[in-house]
């Protein structure tokens, strides 16, 4: 699989993002289909409100990102991501909102509430896509041009435009990081799932699998297990998964706060064992730097709200429709080589901003686009 330039180097850092978007920003809007192109024109001149919709060239827009919860350092990332987007390009009112705890009801409640004032586009992730499948449909039946985020649209919506990692791909390099740990052999690994019923978990799963099993099929696999994705809960599950399986030489995950729970029950019970896991919280990453965890694997999800919210100004900006298809915005390999510049990334908006300009301006100018059925 073609793997974007994220998960290939760290990038250097130029002053700004914004002053790298400019060219890929123009890029995009010529490789747009020339039949949608010619479509949104003709809507334009028949008066049906194409023509209004044109006028987003220079005015405020009205946006929206929704997202799953504001208590989980993931979705805190998008959300930021977002707003920079929001911010460089200097005349958005973006509306961020989401639940303080997972709550699916609350979040369709927050996604009809932000389509109703964010006319120009709305972004969004969702742990429970089942619940959305009507409000998304609701959105694009009122023409509100709509971006899933992070989990692709589920079956039977008409949203179109994804941006989003490969999670197959995201736990091949966890499972490659861990085999390269030297694991004991004939030793139990047990994995952990925190929401089994997101596909998306189960997608990084499937790829950390697929490596044990070529590799390392000395190996045996317990789980993977629910661990939960609330704090507290992850936690304390975490610590009956490992007493209950004391003699694992490694236990891993792929949520969230997996890799906060890990390490830290390391210290806690005094075990030494592997741990490694996804997703990049300010814990996790201290983590890694002392060695508690050989690696995270990062979905990069500040690159994702930031590509969705710039996908919905170019596309009014441009008065041209929604770029479709699945938007691979890449994701990187975490451990004792490149965590400390991975910390000095994350300390606020600017270094993130500095950091992700150079990949933002490179899929904007060459899209990593392929149809919505090869998400993964």
């Amino acid at each position: 699989m073609t793997v974007p330039s994220i998960a290939r180097h760290l990038p250097a850092r130029p002053a700004t993002v914004a002053a790298l978007l400019a060219v890929g920003a123009l890029v995009l809007s010529a490789c747009s289909d020339s039949s949608s192109t010619a479509d949104a024109a003709t809507t334009a001149a028949a008066g049906d409100g194409g023509a209004a919709s044109c006028e987003g060239a220079d005015r405020q827009l009205e946006l929206a990102f929704v997202y799953a919860t504001t208590g989980l350092s993931a979705f805190q990332e998008m959300a930021m991501g977002a707003q920079a987007a929001a911010d460089d390009d200097g005349n958005v009112k973006l509306t961020l909102s989401a639940p303080t705890a997972v709550d699916g009801p609350e979040q369709v409640s927050l996604f009809q509430s932000a389509v109703r004032v964010a006319g120009d586009g709305v972004a969004y992730q969702s742990l429970f896509p089942d619940l959305m499948v009507r409000p998304l449909n609701d959105a694009v039946s009122q023409d509100i041009p709509v971006v899933a985020v992070d989990a692709a649209p589920p079956a039977g919506t008409e949203v179109t435009t994804f941006v989003g990692n490969s999670n197959f791909d995201l736990g091949v390099a966890l499972g490659e990081a861990f085999v390269a740990q030297d694991p004991a052999e004939g030793g139990t690994v047990v994995l952990g799932n925190a929401i089994p019923s997101l596909p998306l978990l189960g997608q990084r799963l499937d790829g950390l699998q697929s490596v044990i099993a070529e590799q390392r099929s000395d190996l045996t696999v317990v789980g993977p297990l629910d661990s939960k994705s609330e704090p507290t809960e992850n936690l304390n599950t975490w610590r009956n998964i490992i007493q209950s399986n004391p003699d694992a030489v490694a236990y891993l995950g792929v949520g969230d706060q997996d890799g906060v729970s890990l390490p830290l029950l390391k210290q806690q019970l005094g075990k030494d064992y592997l741990a490694g896991s996804a997703d990049i919280s300010p814990d996790a990453l201290a983590a890694v730097e002392d060695g508690r965890l050989f690696a995270l694997s990062s979905p990069e999800h500040w690159l994702k709200g930031y590509i969705a919210i710039q996908l919905l100004i170019d596309a009014q900006r441009a008065c041209e429709p929604l770029v479709e298809g699945w938007w691979n915005s890449g994701s990187l390999l975490i451990d004792s080589s490149n965590v400390g510049d991975v910390i000095e990334r994350q300390a606020d908006e600017e270094t993130r901003k500095e950091w992700f300009a150079p990949v933002i301006a490179e899929q904007l100018a060459t899209p990593p686009l392929s149809s919505m059925d090869k998400a993964e």
